[in-house]
């Protein structure tokens, strides 16, 4: 029997995988991929993954991989560049520790460097995309390594080429071109500036800006607890979704936020439609499966939970939003229960 995928996912679910592998060395990229052999899953830190209770009939990489690097390339801009494993909240640290900004409003979020452009992860009117310029990743298709420029990776509102081809590219190092600053990028959410007592537009200290951005994630319940009753969970585990015009104008009538995302696309708070149906924090859906004591949008989970439980729970809360608006949610985890077909 394998190792378990419930030590190194967050939910803390999920059965043995056939082989589970742990990248440690950039350096021996290759040797992991010949261990690998079949195109594996590739896994974080394990806090967007959904690992079935039977567990995976494959080989699942981890990858750990650790370091930054920099190389100023101008009198005020720097490229970083992270390895894959680097949690994205220590990239974020070191940027701002070192005078950097382009990132400091993604404090706080779950997750490593190597996720983050496959979801195009971003908060507080940022996203990786913004300062993304090169991924090193390795393509399983044609078996070789390859560089891919920020133009190259189909970034939109919480995807990126790598997330509609999934199986296909293997990211092992992100290069980041920030801007030598002592204050952050202008503040562009009312929610952020009310947080931070500043007008829209100001641009904050880089420090204040950043140590905010986890003051108010930690408040509102948005960064994983490291104890206590939701310690077991994934995050959001929806999408905000997106919505007509039509749709829009009922929502705004019901009290409902609204908002246009980076890609002009007008999106609803899957929170809020949650809440409207019903789903207050503590409810219980599952066994086990519960919804955050502090934040609805998140389901964690508690003695008896499993994944299944867990897949059901996110089944009824689309099925009931959608019957009650027509809007359609999107999970966010992504569930680990097959192989990636070939291909």
């Amino acid at each position: 029997m394998g190792e378990l995928l419930s030590t190194h996912t967050t939910f803390r679910l999920g059965g043995p995988a056939d082989q589970l592998l742990t990248h440690h060395d950039p350096d021996g990229w290759t040797d992991t991929v010949q261990a690998a052999g079949e195109r594996p899953f590739i896994l974080g830190g394990g806090s967007n993954t959904l690992a079935d209770d039977a567990g995976y009939r494959g080989t699942v990489i981890r990858m750990a991989t650790r370091g930054i690097t920099t190389h100023p390339v101008g009198a005020d801009t720097v490229d970083v560049t992270a390895q894959a494993g680097e949690p994205l909240c220590d990239l974020v640290r070191h940027a701002v520790a070192e005078g950097l900004s382009g990132v400091e409003y993604l404090g706080g979020m779950p997750g490593t460097v190597g996720a983050a452009p496959v979801q195009n992860a971003g908060a507080y009117g940022q996203q990786i995309s913004d300062c993304l310029t090169t991924i090193t990743a390795y393509d399983w298709t044609h078996r070789r390594l390859t560089r891919l420029d920020a133009t190259q990776c189909g970034f939109r509102y919480r995807s990126s080429l790598f997330k509609r081809q999934p199986g296909r590219w293997t990211i092992l190092a992100v290069t980041l071109r920030l801007t030598r600053s002592r204050s952050a990028a202008p503040v562009t959410y009312s929610h952020l500036a009310c947080a931070l007592d500043i007008p829209l537009g100001a641009r904050p200290p880089l420090a204040e800006a950043a140590a905010g951005v986890i003051a108010d994630r930690r408040a509102r319940g948005l960064t994983l607890p490291t104890a206590g009753p939701d310690v077991r969970q994934a995050g959001s585990v929806f999408m905000n979704p997106p919505v007509t015009a039509a749709q829009a104008a009922a929502l705004r009538a019901a009290g409902g936020p609204v908002h246009q995302d980076p890609d002009g696309v007008t999106r609803a708070s899957a929170g809020w439609l949650l809440e409207n149906c019903g789903y207050t924090p503590g409810l219980q859906m599952e066994p086990g499966v519960v919804c955050s004591s502090r934040r609805v949008l998140t389901l964690t989970a508690r003695d008896g939970a499993t994944a299944s439980g867990v897949m059901a729970a996110l089944r009824r809360m689309a099925r009931d939003v959608a019957r009650t608006t027509g809007v359609e949610l999107h999970q966010e985890p992504v569930s680990l229960h097959e192989p990636i077909l070939k291909g």
